[in-house]
């Protein structure tokens, strides 16, 4: 018995900001001087840096949950199922639901039991609960479902990653530029045929690296010191992340008994053009290659990071045409990957 993705589903925001919408903020350091230059020179090198053109925010009736109903129901019908037969919902996600103008996340009831009374199920053996595992989220939901699917405990799993970071960023920190909105979401079913999860690596490093991306204060002095925001060790997050993660990813193929030839994609997490290019470089140099031309499809440019929603909204967008130049065909082998707050690692070889 193998797991397989039979469905998926993806919400993209509407609101469109671009990087000439940041010109007029007060950009500050965390001790709340002023960032030295203009803005416009600091959003050129954010640009170069990362990639980020332009990101997506959530109306300002939506929330997280919202969201996650939306991707998933796109993914349900995809996949054809009757979602009374669902044996469990996960949906990965770190912040809750923040509403508008609130810095004040809600988390009770789990958004995965949110996203189950909107779909109406009934079924009461359909468990849902949520996954905290900062951007790798999604992919360490669809690792556990796996391990059901594999155990026999579950037949089919509904695996949602979801963000509003638009509501917990800072705007006097540069790194808000970074942040976006989205959900994607993916039926993964037992299966009797080739192919599907073929290996996954998780790890968590948490004995220096725990407070690379945390929750903080505004980087203004005059703002409510009990109001937090998310807030990262760029450098630091950088560095760990090129050190960590291709070697996630080599022992994740090896695995899987897959050849880095065999290989036609990389689904990595949107986070950073520069930290993403340079990951796959290291990866494929561990293996004594270079990076075959569009390998690494990509999305950061118009849709920023959106945390645990990056590698499911990419996968759904390249199954469905959306990406130029990206497809996938019956029989190919691709590597999932993620990096994120915990500081946690993880990867899936999969065989479509």
């Amino acid at each position: 018995m193998n797991s397989k993705i039979t469905g998926t589903g993806s919400y993209i925001p509407n609101v469109i900001t671009r990087n000439a919408d940041f010109h007029q903020h007060k950009f500050l350091n965390l001790d709340g001087s002023v960032f030295p230059g203009d803005n416009e020179t600091t959003i050129k090198k954010f640009k170069a840096i990362t990639g980020i053109e332009e990101r997506r925010y959530i109306d300002k009736e939506l929330t997280t949950s919202d969201i996650a109903v939306i991707a998933a129901i796109k993914a349900i019908e995809s996949s054809g199922i009757d979602p009374e037969t669902l044996d469990s919902i996960i949906v990965a996600h770190n912040y809750g639901d923040v509403k508008n103008n609130s810095n004040q996340s809600d988390t009770v009831p789990s958004l995965a039991t949110r996203v189950k009374a909107r779909l109406r199920i009934k079924n009461p053996q359909c468990v849902g609960y949520d996954v905290l595992f900062g951007c790798p989220g999604w992919i360490q939901g669809m690792i556990q479902a796996h391990a059901f699917i594999k155990s026999g405990m579950a037949k089919k799993c509904l695996v949602i990653g979801a963000e509003a970071l638009s509501r917990v960023v800072d705007k006097h920190d540069r790194d808000s530029m970074i942040f976006s909105d989205g959900a994607g979401a993916a039926i993964l079913e037992a299966t009797e045929e080739e192919g599907g999860i073929l290996s996954f690596n998780s790890a968590t490093f948490s004995y220096q690296e725990s407070e690379y991306i945390y929750f903080g204060k505004s980087n203004h002095t005059v703002a409510p010191e009990e109001i937090r925001y998310i807030k990262m060790q760029g450098r630091k997050v950088y560095e760990f992340a090129l050190v960590n993660v291709p070697k996630a990813m080599k022992t994740c193929l090896e695995a899987s008994g897959k050849d880095i030839s065999d290989l036609k994609k990389v689904f990595i997490h949107q986070a950073n053009e520069k930290m993403d290019d340079a990951i796959i470089k290291r990866f494929y140099k561990l293996h004594n290659e270079t990076p075959p031309e569009n390998v690494m499809p990509m999305t950061v440019h118009e849709l920023g990071n959106s945390s645990v929603a990056t590698v499911p909204t990419l996968l759904d967008l390249v199954l469905n045409g959306k990406i130029k130049n990206q497809e996938l065909k019956k029989g190919d082998v691709i590597l999932f990957a993620s990096v994120g707050a915990g500081m946690n690692v993880n990867a899936i070889t999969y065989q479509v």
